[in-house]
């Protein structure tokens, strides 16, 4: 199955409640908070506060992409607030399969995202340790950015090492998706499209745009 993942960066911040709601109504099980620490990438975003302002809100899996240093000091932080799954980065863990190990023993899921020039090779040895692996397809940090192609093949080598070992962990595809960018992702072997601008826009209403999102899926 094919999950449509919209990532609140790209959100109208007035009506951030409303909107998240309206994912909801429009068959989304699952939405992105997106932390920015100005460090790791050069823009600041959300924290705990904004995952338990949204907890009640929605009855869906939020997942918190943590483009952040050190992302071990805030873990228990943001599973307090209500997120269901974690994602770290894999150049700002050290330790990533320590960093994943605790996240799992905190109740949630694990998940493991790649810059662009990071190779699918550095997650050789934690593959086991993953519920999610995601590609960045643009360079993290700002929303609305064009597709990054040339990550396709990352995706294939990633999907061929997971099967090769018999696992059936998804992979999600985020940056610069939308209705042309979804079915190269697909054919490659993701199955979660984060999609930030492409769902939140002033062009068509939220379930307009993720009607389209999904509707592309088979193209």
């Amino acid at each position: 199955m094919i999950v449509i993942e919209p990532s609140i960066l790209s959100a109208d911040m007035t009506c951030l409640g409303e909107q998240v709601r309206q994912v909801q109504a429009a068959g989304g099980t699952v939405i992105q908070v997106d932390v920015m620490d100005g460090q790791f990438v050069p823009n600041l975003s959300f924290g705990p506060g904004v995952v338990r302002a949204l907890r009640p809100l929605a009855d869906m899996q939020l997942d918190v992409h943590l483009m952040i240093v050190q992302p071990e000091r805030f873990l228990e932080q943001f599973v307090q607030a209500g997120a269901d799954r974690l994602i770290v980065h894999q150049e700002t863990c050290p330790q990533l399969g320590n960093t994943l190990q605790r996240i799992r023993a905190l109740g949630v899921e694990a998940g493991v995202s790649l810059n662009p020039d990071t190779p699918a090779e550095t997650l050789t040895e934690v593959l086991e340790l993953a519920d999610l692996i995601q590609v960045m397809t643009v360079q993290p940090g700002f929303g609305g950015q064009a597709f990054l192609s040339d990550q396709l093949p990352k995706i294939r080598q990633l999907r061929t090492m997971l099967e090769q070992r018999g696992l059936t962990i998804p992979i999600a595809v985020d940056g610069g998706i939308d209705i042309h960018t979804t079915p190269l992702a697909v054919a490659a072997g993701a199955s979660v499209l984060v999609a930030g601008s492409s769902v939140f826009n002033k062009k068509g209403s939220i379930e307009e745009n993720f009607a389209a999102l999904r509707a592309s899926v088979g193209r």
